[in-house]
């Protein structure tokens, strides 16, 4: 088995690594930082074949190149991305784009090119990496809540492309809530809700992968936040997202 894991160099998806070196035979990790990656193929070269790639994925033509230089992959994981908090008109337009281009367009090619390979031998698995914030409007985090929404909906409509062509290729989505990574300093961002650990959202996502699971959301009180935001209106749930967020950035 051949798993291919962006954003592979901290957080759930380093952590995801590490389990899936048990399980694979070999693991392509992709991520920007080069000393991190490096890290990771020393911990776990011993337990299966390790290549890395330093790569940029908010280039489209990067995105292209790792398909173009890694085939045949058994597992896709799209993970690599990363938020931010502030006023819609105050946060960096700049980094907006690249939070878009990292977020959406990176998972959009990813996703298309191994799709395409996969359904070919009618065998495979994806897994999106999205949030719980991917069902839910998120005043003060527009862009990011935005890009989760978009990694839902195109992954919801995949999954019903292949059951309709009985296919036996699997995209699946991991929604958790706050996870202890790096993530909030790279948002500016402080969780009120109990964040969870890494290594446990990891093992449940690879567990539930492997079980067939579409909506893959760890923690009982991030199963209640889906569920309500299935019942109550938008406007309701902006009107709680902003507090909750305003709170985040010390009532600013």
């Amino acid at each position: 088995m051949k798993v291919l894991i962006t954003g592979a160099s901290s957080g759930i998806g380093k952590d995801m690594a590490r389990i899936l070196a048990k399980k694979a035979e070999e693991l392509v990790l992709v991520a920007r930082d080069i000393t991190k990656l490096e890290e990771v193929k020393k911990e776990l070269e011993n337990e299966t074949k390790i290549e890395i790639i330093s790569m940029d994925l908010s280039n489209e033509e990067n995105c292209k190149e790792i398909h173009n230089r890694v085939q045949n992959v058994d597992i896709l994981i799209n993970n690599a991305g990363f938020g931010d908090c502030g006023n819609f008109t105050k946060t960096s337009l700049e980094k907006d784009l690249n939070m878009i281009k990292t977020n959406v367009i990176a998972y959009h090619i990813l996703t298309k090119l191994y799709l395409t390979d996969m359904k070919e031998k009618n065998s495979g698995k994806i897994l999106n990496v999205a949030s719980i914030a991917g069902f839910m409007p998120g005043p003060l985090m527009a862009t990011y809540y935005a890009t989760k929404n978009y990694v839902v909906k195109l992954s919801e409509a995949i999954r019903e492309e292949l059951k309709k062509e009985k296919s036996k290729v699997q995209i699946s989505i991991l929604c958790p809530g706050p996870v202890e990574t790096n993530f909030n300093k790279i948002a500016n961002v402080k969780f009120n809700l109990r964040e969870a650990n890494s290594m446990q959202v990891a093992k449940y996502a690879i567990k539930n992968l492997e079980k067939g699971k579409f909506y893959i959301v760890p923690g009982f009180d991030v199963k209640i936040a889906r569920f309500g935001a299935k019942l109550l209106p938008s406007n309701i749930i902006s009107k709680f997202a902003y507090m909750a967020q305003k709170r985040k950035l010390g009532g600013e």
